[in-house]
Parts: structure tokens; sequence; C-alpha cells
């Protein structure tokens, strides 16, 4: 079994890199054939970040192994609140005071909701994947006319400036070599993790809803939290925030919408009787920090990932 744990591994490293290459190939490549900034990060790197879930999820499914998308996707939205948030917030608290994000928090729950009503009238088809893909494109609306107004008020951010993994120097044939590689390393990637996960999950027993619900969802959110950290030191609490709730909007709605359409996900009675309710309690969890503008301390933080600790461990007992 140490080979699947390597081969789950490099799987993950793979999977990580590659969708992190594919996004800055994928970002230089539309800059440089006109579409705007503001455009590419509401579509080119919101898929891209989002690539390695959305791979997995599809080869599971394709692997007979559906139980480990909707694991992973549920899995990772717990993980997102109660780990992503909850490290940074415990290594150097996350003043939210500042953070303006009481209508996207909404959008989350709003969807989150849809997500666990359609579940409840699954498998999860072909129909419940356009109406969450129809969710999805109002979402992706409304943050397109939000992010069209500030850019108007400031007037002042530059294509480039907009998004970090722009880069005007680039040559081209690294923009080509990196959309290459991206797009070689995604499915490798994918492949590889779901056929050690799932094997894993054979050889001791456990499902592979589990395994998509702990070492599949924790490694998939490791891009959000190493993001939310940096932006923990750096005092940015409105990244670490809106990198949540925007990610978590992404896993319900194109994740889940997109695999929909590859093949059916049934939903195990487990989900209703335990994961879906713990995925949104932890959702409900945001709600004094959206509204009231409390501070995310140390001690928060210390609660967070104690609660994600318990609930992992329920999940292997």
């Amino acid at each position: 079994m140490i080979t699947e744990f390597l081969l789950a591994g490099l799987g993950l490293l793979i999977l990580l890199l590659a969708g992190d290459i594919l996004v800055r190939g994928a970002v230089n490549l539309s800059l440089r054939l006109g579409i705007p900034a503001l455009i590419v990060s509401l579509t080119v790197v919101a898929f891209g970040t989002s690539a390695p879930e959305l791979l997995i999820s599809i080869q599971a499914i394709w692997e007979h192994v559906p139980g480990l998308a909707l694991g992973n996707v549920v899995g990772s939205n717990t993980a997102n609140i109660l780990l992503v948030l909850g490290v940074p917030a415990l290594i150097s608290g996350l003043d939210t005071r500042k953070c303006e994000s009481r209508r996207t928090y909404l959008m989350m729950i709003a969807g989150t909701f849809l997500f666990i009503g359609l579940a409840s009238a699954g498998p999860f088809t072909w129909w419940h994947g356009l109406i969450l893909l129809t969710g999805l494109g109002l979402v992706l609306t409304d943050q397109f006319c939000d992010a069209q107004s500030h850019r108007a008020a400031a007037n002042c951010i530059s294509e480039e400036d907009a998004l970090e993994e722009a880069d005007p120097s680039m040559p081209d044939w690294k923009v080509g070599l990196y959309l290459l590689l991206g797009l070689i390393g995604l499915p490798l990637g994918a492949s590889l993790l779901v056929e050690s996960s799932t094997a894993i999950a054979r050889a001791y027993g456990i499902t592979e809803t589990v395994i998509g619900l702990t070492l599949v969802a924790v490694g998939t959110s490791l891009p959000e939290l190493a993001t939310t950290v940096m932006a923990a030191i750096r005092k940015h609490a409105d990244v670490a925030l809106g990198n949540v709730i925007g990610s978590n909007m992404f896993n319900l709605l194109a994740i889940i919408g997109v695999s929909s359409l590859v093949g059916p996900i049934p939903v195990d009675s487990a989900f209703f009787t335990f994961d879906f309710w713990v995925m949104l309690g932890a959702s409900l969890l945001l709600a004094p920090f959206v509204f009231l503008k409390l501070q995310m301390g140390r001690a928060i933080g210390m609660a967070f990932v104690a609660l994600y600790v318990i609930y992992i461990a329920i999940l292997l007992i």
C-alpha cells in the first residue's frame, strides 16, 4: 500500500502544478488575444483553479466510483471553511471587519441549499447539471457587473496589474508550453489520484465516498489553503474570505454541474444523515463574521480546526 500512497501523493502534486501552470498559460494567452483581464479573472482563472476538483470528479465517474466525485465536492467545501480559514486564523488571525462579502456569501448559501435540494431529487443527472450551471451563469453575471462597476470607479488598474498570473514579458513559446503541460498534467494527475485513492479505500475497507470526503478533499483544498495563509500574513482578510466563498460556489455549481453532464452521480443516504448538514453548518458559521463584522482571531481559528479534526475522526471511525 506504500506504493498506492506514493502514487496518490504524486497524482496530487501533478494536479496542483498542472492547475497552476495552466492558469498562467491561459491568462497570458487570453490577454494576448485582447480579452480583458476582468473577463479572464472571472472565467479562465476561476475555472482553472477549480480544474483539479473538476478533473477528479469526471475521472471518478469514468472509473465508476461517483461517490468519490460527490465526496470530493462536499468534503472540499467543509475543508475550505473549517481548515482553509481556520489555519490562517490560528496563525495570525483574520480581521474580517472590513470585508464586504455579504452578497457573495448569500449566493454561496443559496447555492448550498439549491445543491442539497437537487440532491434530494437525485441521483444528479443532466437536468440537475443544467440547473446548477444556470445558477453559475447568474453568479458570474452578477460578479461581472459588480467588478465592472468597481473597475469604472477606480479606473486605475492596468490589465496586467489586475492579474498576478499575467506576465507581459513571457515569450509565446512559454505560453504554449504552459498550456500543453497543464492540459497533459491535469488528466494524468486526476487518473493517478483517483485510481490510487480507490485502491487505498478498498484495501482498508473504507468507502470511496469517505476517501473523497477526506484524503481527496483535503488534497484539492491545498491551493486555497496556501492562498489564504499568504493573504492572512499580508493582512488581506478580504482575499482569504473571498477565495473560500468563491471556491465553494464553484465546487457546488460548476464541478457537479459539469460532472452531471458526463454521467449520473448517485447520492448515498449517508450524505443526508451527516455530511450535507456538516457542510451547511460550516457555511452558516461564517454568518457572524460576514454580517456582524466579528474578527476571526486565533481562538476562532483553533475552534474551526478542532471542529474539522472531529469531523474527520467521525468519518474514519
